[in-house]
């Protein structure tokens, strides 16, 4: 079996982002100083990729106390690699985003 066959699927809003090649701001969470270095109105899009968030279990209710076993499931996450005004590359999550229409 091939490792693009084991992937997930990229979610439909992640399609529209790559095909149409370029997003802007979902949200004004994104520090004024960091949304500086990007084009207000078109940011190009360089890549995305998807990370997966190992979740945890913990046994020791001294760590959380109360629960003596505690499970936090695994997160699968999709960045998006943004180019800069300057040429540079940078990570950010998909949910930040949203595409140029």
């Amino acid at each position: 079996m091939s490792e693009k066959a084991l992937q997930p699927a990229m979610p439909d809003r992640l399609v529209e982002m790559v095909e149409c090649g370029f997003v802007i701001w979902a949200t004004d969470s994104v520090d004024e100083t960091m949304r500086a270095r990007f084009d207000n109105e078109r940011i190009p899009v360089a890549g995305v990729r998807q990370v997966r968030v190992w979740g945890l279990q913990v046994d020791d209710e001294r760590e959380l106390p109360g629960l003596e076993r505690t499970q936090v499931p695994d997160e699968e996450l999709w960045e998006v690699n943004l180019e800069a005004k300057n040429g540079s590359k940078y990570e950010f999550d998909s949910t930040l985003l949203k595409p140029v229409r």
